[in-house]
């Protein structure tokens, strides 16, 4: 265990060097606004590209143009990660869950990511989608932002013979919130959690971002999955799936760097979304649930039938190597210092319509015995000049709790 340590560091350490001079690399040399590669940057980029893009057994194109590659299962970059070189994983995998899920009451139809291949028809079994990697994405992911940091202050209510700590959420520098959470408590103990999230595309330019997210996480480790538009991460403007994870100091979206292991062979981690929800029209949404298994595996779960996208490791982690104590879901935007907050959800603040308000929807927990308990109580966390509420709504015969977050941005106001 100690040389894997002393490997993982050094692997660090080696990520960090290449990025950093990637940075210094790709920052001068400019002309008339075109950044200009010299030998020595092209080929570091060409080793970079070697390095991400691996041997493909099949090439396909999604019907937005977008190149993937069919990757053998078990040469996915998940596996250059030192601490997974000795695993014993496959493409056959299922969690190791504690208890027997129900479908979703969620009535809206949920994308089916197999609609968006052309006439190749996806990835064959036992490979798994990886979205081919170019210089321009390299150079494009020099600018993106720093992660958003998990920072609260903790302030004590004395009031009452638990004296209980209550939580206040601090946002990152460059990033405002709009979210519910679940009440702190040091001795949550979560082995889970899930949401419907229904898809809007804000108006995002240049380094900004804007998306839903479900967030779990414990410590200076996190995991998360929603939508975002991030012109910065994807190279477009399109509503596109995301997951990412943060282990200590490192930090990584989708399959960027190595750690989540995918066995799905028909889900890309960046997929885009066909169908986007019009304000008063037709709404579209996607289901996404984190799971802890049995193996201290954590699972991305997709669809109302709970499929098996892939897993975070446990061997990743140090704080969720066992139970996770924050759970939150709602609407996440970056912009630059000195740049006006972009559109968040619908683009327009929460009337109390479902119709009309981007929410988050059957939004759950999952307890240390694997039971899974529907939300009825949050406390929530807003950033100017966004808007979030938990409410109770009706919806079809039944009332649900709703998370329901937006605003058009900063650009709006005075």
């Amino acid at each position: 265990m100690p040389i894997k340590r002393n490997e993982f560091r050094m692997h660090q350490r080696t990520i960090q060097q290449t990025l950093l001079m990637l940075y210094f690399l790709l920052s001068y040399n400019r002309v008339e606004g075109q950044k200009m590669l010299s030998k020595l940057e092209d080929e570091e980029l060409e080793k970079q590209l070697k390095n991400l893009n691996k041997p493909a057994i099949k090439t396909i194109k999604t019907k937005y143009g977008d190149t993937y590659d069919c990757v053998d299962f078990y040469k996915q970059r998940a596996f250059d990660h030192p601490l997974l070189k000795d695993h014993n994983f496959h493409p056959k995998m299922k969690p190791t869950l504690s208890r027997i899920k129900k479908d979703s009451t969620f009535s809206s139809t949920t994308n089916r990511s197999s609609t968006i291949w052309s006439r190749d028809r996806g990835c064959p079994f036992g490979t798994i989608p990886v979205k081919r990697m170019t210089k321009d994405d390299l150079i494009r992911l020099t600018r993106m932002p720093p992660p958003e940091d998990v920072t609260f202050n903790d302030e004590y209510d004395v009031s009452n013979n638990n004296s209980r700590p209550n939580r206040i959420y601090i946002s990152s520098q460059g990033y405002k919130v709009a979210i519910a959470q679940i009440s702190y408590n040091p001795h949550n103990k979560f082995a889970g959690a899930g949401m419907v999230t229904i898809l809007y595309n804000p108006q995002v330019n240049g380094q900004q971002h804007s998306g839903s997210r479900l967030k779990i996480h414990k410590g200076s480790d996190i995991l998360q999955v929603g939508w975002r538009v991030d012109p910065t991460l994807y190279g477009d403007i399109k509503t596109r799936l995301f997951i990412h994870f943060q282990a200590g100091k490192i930090h990584c979206f989708n399959t960027l760097c190595p750690g989540f292991v995918q066995v799905n062979h028909d889900i890309p981690l960046d997929t885009p979304f066909m169908n986007i929800s019009q304000r008063g029209g037709e709404q579209w949404g996607i289901t996404v649930h984190i799971d802890r298994d049995l193996s201290g595996n954590w699972w991305l779960l997709m669809t109302p039938n709970f499929t098996r996208v892939g897993f975070w490791p446990q061997s990743l982690f140090t704080d969720l190597k066992s139970f996770a104590t924050n759970v939150d879901w709602g609407g996440v935007v970056y912009s630059p210092p000195g740049v006006p907050e972009p559109p968040m959800g619908s683009s327009q603040f929460p009337i109390e319509n479902t119709l009309y308000d981007a929410y988050c929807a059957d939004v759950t927990i999952v307890n240390e015995k694997g039971k899974t308990i529907e939300v009825d109580s949050t406390i929530t966390h807003t950033d100017y000049p966004y808007k979030v509420e938990f409410k109770e709504l009706s919806h079809g015969a039944k009332d649900k709790y709703f998370v329901l977050y937006g605003g058009p941005g900063e650009s709006t106001h005075v």
